[in-house]
């Protein structure tokens, strides 16, 4: 089964409803899927079927979509383009599409109660999605990106928004691959590298909002707009260009430090990464 339907599949006990038609939309953007990629290849990686992961994988984008919805209201960055079409609230309402982001959420929870055979794995996943994405993590990073709003350029302030913003939700999906095949102990690891991960893909983001446009982004260019902290104005387009290739061959170096770990996937997938246009 393609992951898209097996997203929509993981809706299925849900009443028809608005809010299930919104979230369905929102979920059927053309995403790059990066999250559920990376936890499919950490499983892959040491040795274990990655369709353990499925309830996990669905889980960890239902939490990204979520993110996205909400981060495009009007009280937030007030974006009208997302993954190459209308917004949620601009296709609905914004009513609707805050429900649809808090029941995406919530849906998330209940597939990682209830992701695999044993109460332990589950457990641990259920923790670490609430712990990355709650207020100690990517929601903390919305918080420090909407207050940095009107803040002198900092680029520690920026490195520390991206932490927690981008590398959190990274960083929980390496780990609930690392859960799923019961590696427990390599979570600090892969924590480290989703952070190092999350700072090079937001580095890369910030270079592309100011060298792209939202037709080939497929996104709003609302940073300039919302006086966002963006690294390129702090730093020409070459040196952050050569702050994120180091970043991306560090996660590299780091990851071939994991023991019993093959890495031919996940390398695959953070090649491609570093050439992405948008």
């Amino acid at each position: 089964m393609k992951f898209d339907d097996l997203l929509i599949q993981n809706l299925s006990n849900l009443p028809t409803s608005t809010v299930k038609e919104a979230m369905i939309y929102a979920l059927n953007g053309k995403g790059k899927r990066i999250r559920p990629k990376l936890l499919y290849a950490v499983v892959k990686g040491y040795g274990v079927d990655p369709t353990i992961a499925n309830k996990l994988a669905a889980a960890i984008e239902m939490v990204h979509t979520y993110s996205l919805i909400h981060d495009d209201l009007p009280a937030m960055d007030n974006d009208d383009l997302r993954r190459g079409r209308a917004t949620c609230h601009i296709a609905y309402d914004e009513a609707t599409a805050i429900l649809a982001g808090d029941a995406l959420l919530t849906q998330a929870f209940y597939l990682t109660a209830s992701a695999t055979d044993s109460y332990k794995i589950n457990g641990y996943c259920t923790r670490a999605l609430s712990q990355y994405s709650g207020a100690a993590g990517m929601i903390y990073g919305q918080e420090l990106d909407i207050k940095a709003e009107n803040m002198d350029l900092d680029l520690n302030l920026i490195k520390n928004i991206h932490y927690n913003k981008t590398g959190c939700l990274l960083a929980c999906s390496l780990i609930l691959g690392c859960y799923a095949a019961e590696k427990f102990d390599d979570a600090k690891n892969w924590h480290e590298i989703g952070l190092l991960l999350g700072l090079a893909f937001q580095i890369q983001d910030d270079i592309l909002d100011v060298t792209s446009d939202a037709q080939t982004l497929g996104k709003s260019n609302s940073d300039a707009k919302n006086n966002k902290q963006n690294i390129c104005r702090l730093m020409s387009v070459e040196e952050a260009t050569q702050m994120m290739n180091r970043l991306y061959d560090n996660v590299k170096k780091k990851i071939e430090n994991i023991d019993e770990f093959n890495s031919e996937d996940i390398y695959a997938i953070i090649d491609k990464l570093k050439i992405r246009s948008k």
